[in-house]
Formats: C-alpha cells, sequence, structure tokens
C-alpha cells in the first residue's frame, strides 16, 4: 500500500522508526502511536497528492509542523499519515510599507523575524517554542506578548487552505478589514487541522518598538501578584507583557538557568512605546500601582541582553521545573477566565495544589487572564486529572475557558460539552461539512472514530 505513495511522492515518504517515532508524540501528552508513514510536503501540489492517496486508501492525514503541541494534537489515533509541513518554509513575500508578509507554513516563527531584520518590523506573537507558523495558526497560539499584539487570530490576515478533497480556498485578504461575506478564514484558525490544511499564510506585522522598559518585580504572596497584575490591567496602561511566575518556578529557573533572583513570586514586566517620555510615564504609574498592591523588590532590566535573559528564563520555566523532577511525568493546564476574576481562579489554583498534595508551579499571561499550571506527578496517580477537572470546573463557572491557548487536542475534549452546550453539535457539523469521511485528523477537539 505504502508503495503507491512513496512511488507518487519520490523521496518524500519516510517509514524510518526514527521519523515515526517522532511524529507520534508532541511535546506534552503521554500517549504515543506512531503513524504509518511521514509524507514530508514541499508544494501545494506535494499536499494534494499525499490528500489524494489517503481518500483512494481512506487512510486518515494528521498535519505536523514542528511538534510542539501540548495536548496530543499530532497524534494519530489509528493507522494515520504524518502530513510534515516544516519543508514548506519560505518567506514568499514581505511588503514593510503593508506591514504584512506572505509565508509558506512550515516557517518558524523565529526564522521569520530573523528575515525582517533591517525591515524594522517584527511578528509578535510568541508562544516560548520555535513552532511553524502553520501550527501556531491551526492552534491559534499566543504567548507573553499577546497582551498587547494579541494571538495569531488577530495577526493572520489571509490563509490558504487545502480541504479534504483537494479542493484549494483563499480565505481572507491582504487588509486590516473586510465586511465582504463570512469570516472562513477565523473559522481555520484553531481548528487544530480538523477542517483542512494550511498551505500559505499572510501575516500582520508590527514595528519594532523604540522603547523598551523591562522589569521583574517581587511580591512577598502569589495572591499580592496577581493582584498587582489586574490593577494594572485595569489602570488600562499600554503594557506588552505581564507575567506571572511563582516561587517554585522562580527556584527551578535559578537551578537550571543559574540565576540568582530573590525565590519569590514575581511579575515579569515590559512596556513599549515610540518615545522615551511616554515609556517614563506609563512604567512609573505601573510601578506605582504594583507598590500599592505589595511588591517588595524591583529589578531593572537595563540593556538588551539583560531583557533577553529574562525573557528566556520566563520560557524556560517548563524545562526548569522538568529538570527539577526528572523521570516524572507532567500536566500543564491552561485555564483563562475573565480579568477580575484572574486572582481569585489563581488562588484557588495554588490552595488545590497544597490540598491534594500536589508538586507543581504557577506561570502564565496574567495580563490575559490565563495561567498555566505544571503539575508533576508519577505514573497511575489520579491526584492530577482530579487537579485539572476541579480547576476547569472552577474556570467554566467563573466565566472562563478550558484553555485559554494551548488548544483542545486530545485532553480538554472532555470539557467542551459544559463549555459549549449545544453549540458543540454546530461544530461537529462544521466538521461534517468541510470533511465528511473525517479523514483530517480524527479525534481530536471531538470524540470520534478514525476512518480506516
Amino acid at each position: 500500500m505504502l508503495e503507491s505513495l512513496k512511488s507518487l511522492l519520490p523521496g518524500k515518504v519516510s517509514t524510518a522508526p526514527a521519523d515515526l517515532e517522532t511524529h507520534g508524540r508532541d511535546e506534552g501528552h503521554l500517549l504515543q502511536r506512531p503513524p504509518l508513514a511521514v509524507v514530508y510536503a514541499e508544494s501545494l501540489a506535494d499536499v494534494q497528492a499525499a490528500l489524494a492517496w489517503a481518500r483512494a486508501e481512506r487512510i486518515p492525514v494528521v498535519p505536523f509542523g514542528a511538534g510542539t503541541s501540548l495536548e496530543g494534537h499530532v497524534v494519530p489515533q489509528g493507522p494515520a499519515l504524518s502530513l510534515d509541513l516544516s519543508r514548506m518554509n519560505r518567506v514568499l513575500r514581505v511588503a514593510p510599507q503593508d506591514f504584512l508578509a506572505e509565508v509558506e507554513p512550515g516557517l518558524t516563527r523565529k526564522a521569520l523575524n530573523e528575515a525582517l531584520k533591517g525591515t524594522g518590523l517584527f511578528f509578535p506573537v510568541d508562544p516560548g517554542a520555535d513552532a511553524t507558523l502553520g501550527g501556531m495558526a491551526a492552534t491559534n497560539a499566543s504567548g507573553t506578548t499577546t497582551v498587547r499584539y494579541g494571538g495569531m487570530r488577530a495577526n493572520v490576515l489571509a490563509l490558504q487552505v487545502v480541504l479534504a478533497n483537494g479542493e484549494v480556498l483563499e480565505l481572507g485578504r491582504g487588509v486590516r478589514k473586510t465586511s465582504a461575506g463570512y469570516d472562513l478564514k477565523d473559522l481555520f484558525i484553531g481548528s487544530e487541522g480538523t477542517l483542512g490544511i494550511i498551505t500559505r499564510l499572510t501575516l500582520r506585522l508590527h514595528p519594532l518598538p523604540e522603547h523598551i522598559h523591562t522589569l521583574r518585580v517581587f511580591f512577598g504572596s502569589l495572591e499580592s501578584t496577581a493582584e498587582a497584575a489586574y490593577r494594572v490591567m485595569a489602570s488600562g496602561l499600554p503594557v506588552a507583557r505581564l507575567e506571572l511566575v511563582d516561587a517554585r518556578a522562580i527556584a527551578a529557573i535559578n537551578r537550571y538557568l543559574g540565576r540568582s533572583y530573590p525565590e519569590e513570586p514575581a511579575l515579569f514586566v515590559e512596556f513599549h512605546s515610540s518615545t522615551r517620555e511616554a515609556l517614563g510615564a506609563e512604567s512609573a504609574l505601573a510601578l506605582e500601582l504594583m507598590r500599592e498592591a505589595g511588591a517588595l523588590q524591583v529589578d531593572v532590566a537595563h540593556t538588551q541582553e539583560e531583557r533577553t535573559a529574562q525573557w528566556e528564563a520566563r520560557h524556560q520555566a517548563y524545562w526548569a521545573m522538568v529538570n527539577l523532577y526528572p523521570g516524572r511525568n507532567y500536566l500543564i493546564t491552561d485555564t483563562a477566565v475573565p480579568l477580575s476574576k484572574m486572582p481569585e481562579l489563581v488562588a484557588y489554583a495554588s490552595r488545590l495544589l497544597g490540598e491534594l498534595g500536589l508538586a507543581g508551579n504557577i506561570v502564565g499571561h496574567v495580563g490575559d487572564g490565563n495561567f498555566h499550571t505544571l503539575v508533576v506527578y508519577e505514573q497511575g496517580d489520579s491526584r492530577p486529572e482530579e487537579f485539572a477537572e476541579r480547576l476547569v470546573e472552577r474556570a467554566l463557572a467563573l466565566g472562563g475557558t478550558c484553555t485559554g491557548e494551548h488548544g483542545v487536542g486530545l485532553r480538554k475534549r472532555k470539557y467542551l460539552p459544559k463549555e459549549h452546550g449545544p453549540a458543540l453539535e454546530w461544530m461537529r457539523r462544521i466538521k461534517h461539512l468541510f470533511d465528511p469521511e473525517n479523514l483530517l485528523n480524527p479525534g481530536k477537539v471531538f470524540e470520534a472514530a478514525s476512518v480506516s
């Protein structure tokens, strides 16, 4: 069966054990299942050819970018092809005068920003991992800068998408706004590869900030840290990054990266501005609000190197915790709630870790009302799942969501009926409309039997 696929796409199909193993797992889900084969697409025609073969053989297709997802998005649920788009990694066009770039889906965000050097522009969405831009759109990724610049949905202007039947759709336009018809482009952002394969993106670019002010602000308690974050956001100040890092995470970072930060809960804060005067006024007011909330110590990153080191520390918080507990299993949550409820949910998560006797840390994009809890556990321990379920229940009761940015994948499917109610059935109908044979990433987002 696979010989016909290899003949169709010579030199682009692999059944090597190492390739199959890599494409049968992601960074955060315990389940691992290798695909039948990996197709390394290099063009739109390759994607269409792979889908044509899959339709004929009734074999599901799982899109794959960099494998940095956390909820099992790329793990096959039965015999399947892994369609790897990482070789489709070209910058097709940069139009600085229009503040946009057209790229292929396998290009990573770091590679795009490297290509933009000299233009005075950058692409701001920063989930930490050097993910592919197609994968980031498929999961509606966000990150530390979302509080100012928005996530992927706010920064993708247009998409080229291939449906399961091979049809190519051009969705959206390279303009800041349009009222022309249904917004199908945004339907595909966050669809996790279940509706179509993204083969080109038109992205919104932003001017590089001329002035940056970066702070680490330490507090005596997690509650006062969360309250300070809320006060800063409630003030309306145009903060560019506002990240909470709890004391356990700080301790892990110190050990992993050799830092000497005070081992107290902290806010990592950054302001961007076009003038030094505005920057000074905004950061001074933010500091005043944080001191009123109980700030004990303020450290300023004065140079680009110090700023880079600070955000490296934030992005390495996950790996620092893994290094602190080698050989364990790790469950990551990413609930989000209305901003006014964020301090309450952060406090609840902290109490719940203690109540269940679990080791874990709390970090996150609290400027968006979104935070993550990394729970460390041994195989067979049921407490982490109880923690996750109770945290999601509280988030939903507060008007929030089970996932602010990681997506549904496999792990969050069970929470969707409670979050969406009857709307979930309409999502199923949309899936069936675009993919009636359930060939594209079956079993993700919804409980569904794979096609075989």
